[in-house]
Order: C-alpha cells, then structure tokens, then sequence
C-alpha cells in the first residue's frame, strides 16, 4: 500500500514538502514510456525506503574549484 511507502521514505526525509518535490523529480527522471506513472512512483518510494535521498555524495566526487580573484590596480 502507498501509505507504508510514504512513511518508510519518511524515515530518512522529515519534511513532506521536501519528500513530494524530491519523489516527484524523481519519478519524471525514471519514468519510462508505455509504463503506468503509479508503478514508477510506487519504486521511487521503495528507493527512497532503502536510501536516503538527501544524502551528500562522497567526499571523493567532491572537486574543489579555486576562483581566481581580479588583480586590483592602484588608482
């Protein structure tokens, strides 16, 4: 039943909003054509059940980027 997938997801993302908006992303990214929009919801919530889907990225993919400032030239 949808309800046990809504609260299972709910487990890793305290805010409803937040978890309407982030399955909503997702169900258009995995959605596939002649395929019910129910199914493709009902496995995005399983995911987000299982992980977490706020989680940061590990600190390998991470890529710093130096900003190089302007010299400044005197008046």
């Amino acid at each position: 039943m949808r309800s046990e997938l809504i609260f299972g997801a709910l487990t890793h993302v305290n805010n409803r909003y937040q978890l309407c908006q982030l399955a909503s992303k997702a169900t258009r990214k995995l959605h596939k054509p002649n395929t019910r929009l129910q199914d493709t919801m009902n496995d995005v919530l399983v995911r987000f059940r299982e992980s977490s889907p706020v989680a940061a990225p590990p600190a390998s993919r991470q890529e710093t980027v130096a900003i190089q400032q302007p010299q400044r030239r005197a008046a």
